[in-house]
Formats: C-alpha cells, structure tokens, sequence
C-alpha cells in the first residue's frame, strides 16, 4: 500500500484531534483492552477477533520507526515525538507510556472513531497503558494476556526473530513486573492454545456486543 493511499486515515485522524473529537471517551464499557508480555501473542489474538468480525481495532500510536511491513495508520499512527508530546500536553491521548526508548499512546480519537463501528473495541497496549485507562474509566474491560510458562515466553521471543539476545532478556525482565500487576486486571486468559484463547476472550466481550455484532459471522 502506497503512502497515497495510507494517507485519508492519518489525516481523518490529526482532523479528529484538532477539533476536540477526542476529548472524552465514547461508550467506554464497549472498549477492552488486551495487556501482556511481548510475543505472548496480543496482536494474533486481537486480529483474529477482527477477521471474525467480532470486534475493531483502535490503532494506536508510536515514536518508534515503522518495520518493513508494517502500515501507518493500520498498525500504528507513526508520528514524530514532538507531536506526540504536543498530544500528550493538550490530552488528546487516553493513555501513554515510554517503552525501550519510544513512546506509545492511545489517541482518543481513533477509539472513538473505532467505536463507532457499534463493535467492541479493542486495544492492545502495555499493562502502564491499561492501568491508566481503567483510572479514567473504570468502565473499560482489562484482559491480561499470559503464556503458559517463562520458557514457553522466552522460545516465541526467539521463534519470531525479531529480536537479539540482550533485548530479548530486557523483554524477559519487562515481562516480570509486568507480571506484578495482572491482578489488577478485569480478567486473566493463558495462551497456551490460540484458538482457545481467541473464544475465552470473544466470551468475554460477547455481553457488549449489539444484536447485529452477535450476528457477524
């Protein structure tokens, strides 16, 4: 996809900020928000919600470099990190944090633009970010996504080869205190089974789904 056509979401979204769409959060009991260590498989889960049709996406944004396939405005919002301060001091993002040198935030725009879709809504983001929604909004839904053990944790780490030896053992650490605050979390689904984890989480989400949701196929 060519930045041509990439281009209609970034500016649907920097036109919802500067309006003040984003000031408050719409439907918040219809947001749930996927938490867990890097590589326990958030993202594979959270994209197979949406393919069932099952719920949407609210893409978040990132300081960090795009990887080479990933897409902006579908996998993140890439933006500068003057910018995302800017975001950050006019409270245009629901939540935020800085991870390995880059921040992360949630643009309350693109989750009411998601929202608005009439399907849950789901955001994957750190346990820092889900902590910080649930203060705002205590009717958001925290799921914590866990792998069955450390080992297992550490192996998909090496498995996707993205990753060297030293920032797998920083993700490995980052995964412990992670670890520390699960119990603060609506609900806790290990992912020693993808299609299984996809179901428990999709039962979860059921009760906020419109009758035309549960209808999807």
């Amino acid at each position: 996809m060519t930045a041509e056509f990439r281009r209609p979401r970034a500016v649907r979204l920097q036109r919802m900020v500067e309006k003040g769409i984003a000031g408050r959060l719409v439907n918040p009991q219809r947001v749930f928000v996927l938490s867990g260590p890097s590589g326990v498989g958030k993202n594979t889960i959270a994209e197979r919600l949406c393919r069932q049709g099952r719920a949407v996406r609210a893409v978040t944004a990132t300081t960090r470099p795009p990887q080479a396939s990933e897409v902006d405005g579908e996998d993140y919002h890439f933006v500068g990190e003057e910018e995302f301060r800017r975001w950050i001091e006019e409270g245009r993002l629901v939540e935020h944090t800085n991870y390995l040198g880059h921040y992360y935030g949630t643009p309350l725009a693109s989750v009411n633009e998601a929202a608005a879709s009439g399907r849950p809504v789901i955001l994957t983001i750190d346990v820092d970010g889900g902590l910080q929604i649930k203060q705002k909004c205590p009717q958001v839904v925290l799921i914590f996504v866990e792998p069955p053990s450390e080992e297992e944790l550490k192996r998909r780490l090496r498995d996707r080869r993205r990753d060297d030896t030293v920032s797998i053992e920083q993700r490995l650490r980052r995964a412990r205190q992670e670890y520390e605050y699960a119990d603060k979390y609506d609900f806790r689904v290990v992912n020693d089974d993808l299609e299984r984890a996809v179901e428990e989480i999709a039962q979860i989400m059921a009760p906020q789904c419109t009758p035309e949701d549960k209808g999807s196929p």
